[in-house]
């Protein structure tokens, strides 16, 4: 019996992750508001009875591609604020890091960088939702950073999303990049140049006095 179940287990593990991989190669051309639930079914090889079996609908078969999905994001963000050493080896190090996530998961963060200002709001909420949970994430570590001494709790929130926000900014990059060496190479320079802005910034922030006025800035 237990085998009998095991097996029924792996079909339906094997049958969802045909799906994922369907969607995912089909969005590399279109969106997924564009995205027919028989086309789906018809690249992965299943009935659209088997697509019930899973998912509600395409809305709900994109909020699990954006779970997958951010997994990976989550895990470099993870990375990135373990990365230990000078600022300027994090930089490069955090750099590393978003290229390597693109590199791997390019139909992931493809799917993620056009969803998060699509037209599906459920997907959009979602996205934006996860990228909210990791900004949170990172500012907490932040306030625990040195640097973060005397931080109020929005400021190292305004620090974290600059943070998140730069790293979707930068995968997108990537993406646009393509193959070419030189444009690959272009990316990572500004991305650095940029982690060092935001770092000198930080540096430099009004901590416990009057932050300047929006026009002095």
């Amino acid at each position: 019996m237990s085998e009998t179940i095991g097996a029924r287990q792996a079909q339906r593990h094997k049958t969802r992750r045909a799906l994922l991989d369907a969607a995912l190669s089909l969005l590399e051309e279109q969106s997924l508001g564009s995205l027919g639930l028989r086309e789906v079914t018809r690249v992965a090889g299943v009935t659209p009875t088997a697509f019930y079996r899973h998912f509600r609908d395409t809305e709900e078969l994109g909020i699990a591609l954006v779970d997958e999905a951010l997994q990976s994001l989550h895990a470099t963000v993870r990375s990135t604020l373990a990365a230990s050493g000078e600022a300027a080896q994090r930089i490069d190090t955090t750099v590393d890091l978003m290229a390597e996530l693109v590199r791997e998961y390019p139909a992931h963060i493809r799917f993620i960088v056009r969803e998060r200002h699509g037209g599906v709001r459920r997907v959009r909420e979602a996205v934006s939702g996860q990228l909210d949970a990791f900004a949170r994430e990172v500012a907490e570590r932040l306030g625990a950073d040195p640097l973060g001494a005397g931080w109020s709790a929005d400021d190292l929130l305004m620090l974290a999303r600059l943070y998140v926000d730069h790293m979707v900014m930068t995968v997108s990059a990537y993406l646009a990049a393509g193959p070419d060496d030189g444009e690959w190479a272009a990316v990572t320079r500004t991305a650095r140049r940029q982690l060092r802005l935001i770092h000198a910034g930080r540096l430099h922030w009004p901590v416990g006095r009057a932050r300047p006025e929006p026009d002095a800035l």
